[in-house]
């Protein structure tokens, strides 16, 4: 492809790739400079040019020499625009998620509800890019550009034609998620998160809101989780905008939940969709379980699904690795569950969600990360003080910071709590003290299988050693 086809000038140099990452590029590459929290790509346009790039895409005032100088002052949306024509074509279908909670297992319950309507599916996300076939990790909820493109080019190209995705915010703030045609879009839920990043909640919230704003096609489908406070705001922009919308939850028109009765293994769901009642039995348990459920079955009616074949096939839907994941069973007969809920909001969830199916004790082992929003971390164990019977305060990703002085911010919040920072003891603790009757709970890192201890990621995989410790 010509340089000139894609900024529609006479610049006749081939384009064989693009790149952010000036390492990255070779010959005929398009070379993406932008500022970032640390790095600002501008101070690699030499070394880039030399690598052999032919053009660069930079704000108006950065120097630019032995290349064509692509000028924007928003320059990541327009390179994310110009790396869309390259990869193009994409999916005819695609999906995205954004909100707190709950993306990672709406994405991949989309991806399982279009596979069984005999859709070829696909979801990129925190898990990787999965298909029936193959879950392939990419390190990022919502990965680069150009790593966000290509894959879906190649999903493309290997017949998939419906994939839904997860929209960060900083995935939507960074236009990590431009260039492809956005069928339909849900909000889940906002609740604090990476103000670390965006500095407080109206900043956090706006990116979201990219999602609907912009990033949305102005023909498409706006699905909205109706019963989180901030859903208002989703529906008035959909509406304004002039978006179709399909509301989901208790307050919903499209799916209203009318009944969530806890089971065993799961949970039976009444459903009013189209003037008639449905009695669905999901083997998901939790209220957070049934809200993704749902709205991923909302995903899949605004995508053109039929609403009782959907409603059907909630009973077929396998669990999300990571996503109230139970491990194992120990000795004396307690499960042991593995979450990812790594905020206040999440915490509590996850807590709620087991509740219902204790008849001992709740024990919950948890922690908070490093280098992130400290804000969130009295009120994480104040989460855990209001409804575990047991905590246990352990080390989570501590990066650059005193693992120590992290934990000590936790236990503000549940002074009970018993503390001990290495992560195996402390699920080992859990599970021996666990009787028949009692369950456990180890919160924070879900599907992860590192722990991030200064620069170094250590093997760690909280289902591994629950089922280890538990032997």
């Amino acid at each position: 492809m010509k340089l000139g086809t894609l900024t529609e000038g006479s610049e006749n140099e081939t384009v064989t790739g693009f790149a952010i990452d000036h390492r990255k590029v070779a010959p005929g590459t398009i070379f993406g400079a932008f500022e970032g929290a640390r790095v600002n790509g501008e101070d690699f346009i030499p070394q880039a040019v030399a690598s052999g790039a032919i053009a660069v895409v930079a704000r108006p005032e950065a120097e630019v020499e032995g290349a064509v100088h692509i000028a924007d002052r928003r320059p990541r949306e327009r390179f994310a625009h110009l790396a869309a024509r390259f990869f193009a074509p994409f999916p005819e279908t695609v999906a995205a998620v954004t909100g707190t909670n709950g993306k990672t297992s709406t994405v991949e319950l989309t991806r399982q509800l279009w596979r069984m309507a005999g859709h070829s599916a696909a979801s990129i996300g925190t898990l990787g890019v999965s298909t029936a076939q193959e879950s392939v990790k990419t390190g990022l909820t919502t990965p680069d550009i150009v790593t966000f493109l290509s894959n879906m080019a190649g999903l493309a190209r290997e017949g998939v034609t419906h994939a839904a995705f997860e929209a960060s915010s900083h995935g939507l703030s960074q236009y990590r998620s431009e260039g492809v045609s956005v069928t339909a879009a849900a909000f889940t839920n906002l609740s604090r998160d990476h103000l670390d990043y965006h500095g407080d909640m109206a900043a956090y919230f706006t990116a979201k809101l990219r999602l609907f704003s912009e990033v949305l096609d102005p023909k498409g489908t706006a699905v909205v989780w109706v019963d989180d406070p901030h859903s208002d705001r989703v529906i008035d922009l959909a509406r304004a905008r002039g978006n179709r919308l399909v509301t989901v939850g208790e307050h919903g028109d499209t799916l209203r939940l009318i009944s969530r009765e806890p089971t065993l293994l799961g949970q039976q769901l009444g459903i009013v969709a189209d003037g008639k009642e449905y009695r669905v039995t999901l083997p998901l348990i939790g209220a957070y379980q049934a809200a993704n459920a749902l709205t991923a079955a909302g995903l899949v009616i605004a995508t053109g699904g039929d609403a009782a074949t959907t409603l059907a096939n909630l009973s077929r839907l396998a669990p999300v690795r990571g996503r109230l994941e139970r491990a194992t069973i120990t000795r004396a007969g307690a499960p042991v569950y593995i979450d990812y809920a790594h905020t206040p909001d999440a915490l509590e969830a996850a807590i709620a969600a087991l509740k219902p199916h204790v008849d001992g004790r709740l024990i919950v082992v948890f922690g908070a990360g490093g280098d992130r929003d400290q804000g969130k971390r009295e009120p994480m164990g104040q989460a855990a003080a209001a409804d575990a019977d047991l905590a246990i305060v352990t080390d989570d990703n501590p990066r650059g910071e005193d693992a120590a002085a992290i934990r000590a911010m936790i236990l503000k919040g549940v002074p009970q709590a018993r503390e001990i920072g290495d992560r195996r003891a402390a699920i080992a603790e859990a599970v021996g003290e666990a009787e028949s009757g009692d369950i456990v709970l180890v919160a924070g890192k879900g599907h992860e299988q590192g722990q991030i201890v200064g620069d170094m990621v250590l093997p760690f995989d909280d289902v591994s050693v629950a089922r280890e410790v538990a032997a």
